[in-house]
């Protein structure tokens, strides 16, 4: 279904007509949304988490995006998006388990956000060396595209952050956060023992409020690169060919030497991903999670329902936000807004418009 003009118009109209006191936060915002809302609108799919039989299920919703960029043949380019709605964020972080665990799904809440990101470039993907599970830090460029990023959704609400165990991944989380206009401070929970988890409690309720907790998983690390890692990617195609390498990177079910296939590194993560970060974002939480090509690729083929061939030919981009909006048991992907300050990332929820207006009047 296309929704028209005229309905987006409307349904700005609506929001007019609420008290004296929600105008004064919106109105900024939506004449902004109206001055946009001529973008062309297109259907999407979206995909439903059913929390009874633990699975993804496809089905085709009323979803209307803007969308900037194109899909490549032969190859699925994930593009840049101007759209997103959200609900403000929770002022209090999110309190996870001592262990890890998840207990149970709590109830879902209206809308939240889940904002995947690659790392910024590294030391080893400079000199183009195959890193895989090597705990390798960002080159300098690495750093600006962690803190370009973390500009694009610098007015998008924030809860809590899952990375992996790897500092790359570490690095571009906190650099990210370092942008936000709410201006939290990110904390790395220390859950891998009793006395790690007694020894980095924070004491202060005042301070608690000020903090957003980071998670970090093995689950989510890159594949594991077997007898490649730390080896260089020409001489390696040099050594044992452009097609064996290329079987051996872009081949869903052939491991690696000695190393994982891209397989048993989406079986991990996306088991992960349903058991620990599913019940976060149907609680209302809002989400970022940092991680590695392979570890994204593997949670993006599971809420986009992809194909092992679809998802061998996805391509994503260093330091680049992808956002999902996760409503009412769906997930519907948006993209990333080019700029923070972008009117069209406002035009089409209420609550956002609200949630960037708050940031707004914090910062004056």
């Amino acid at each position: 279904m296309i929704i028209t003009n005229s309905k987006i118009v409307q349904s700005y109209a609506s929001i007019h007509q609420v008290q004296v006191a929600d105008q004064l936060i919106f109105s900024p915002w939506i004449r902004m949304a109206e001055a946009v809302s001529h973008h062309a609108l297109v259907s999407a799919q979206s995909h439903q988490w059913n929390a009874k039989n633990s699975r993804f299920e496809k089905r085709r919703g009323n979803v209307q995006l803007v969308s900037v960029g194109s899909c490549c043949s032969g190859s699925r380019k994930l593009g840049l998006v101007c759209a997103l709605g959200l609900q403000p964020s929770a002022v209090q972080p999110i309190q996870l388990p001592s262990n890890g665990n998840s207990g149970h799904i709590p109830k879902k809440s209206s809308e939240s956000a889940l904002i995947l990101i690659w790392h910024g470039e590294s030391l080893w993907n400079e000199k183009n060396l195959f890193t895989g599970c090597v705990d390798v830090p960002l080159t300098p460029k690495g750093v600006e595209e962690a803190i370009e990023a973390g500009k694009r959704i610098c007015n998008i609400p924030i809860d809590v952050i899952y990375t992996s165990s790897l500092i790359r991944a570490q690095m571009t989380a906190m650099l990210v956060m370092m942008q936000h206009q709410r201006k939290k401070i990110p904390i790395i929970m220390h859950n891998e023992s009793e006395q790690a988890h007694r020894w980095s409690q924070i004491y202060s309720e005042e301070t608690k409020k000020q903090s957003i907790p980071v998670i970090t998983a093995w689950q989510l690390n890159e594949r594991m690169y077997g007898e490649l890692q730390g080896l260089n990617k020409q001489e390696t195609a040099d050594r044992f060919g452009k097609e064996q390498v290329h079987e051996w990177r872009r081949s869903y079910d052939i491991p690696l030497p000695n190393g994982e296939s891209l397989d048993t590194c989406s079986e991990k993560a996306a088991a992960y991903f349903k058991d620990q970060i599913i019940p976060q974002l149907m609680a209302g939480k809002h989400v970022m999670v940092a991680a590695h090509w392979n570890s994204l690729r593997s949670i993006i083929m599971h809420l986009d329902k992809l194909t092992s061939q679809e998802v061998i030919s996805l391509e994503l981009s260093t330091g680049i936000p992808m956002l999902y909006i996760f409503k009412e048991g769906n997930f519907i992907r948006r993209g990333s807004p080019v700029v923070p300050s972008e009117a069209s990332v406002y035009a089409y929820t209420r609550t956002l418009a609200k949630y960037r207006q708050k940031l707004d009047n914090m910062v004056q």
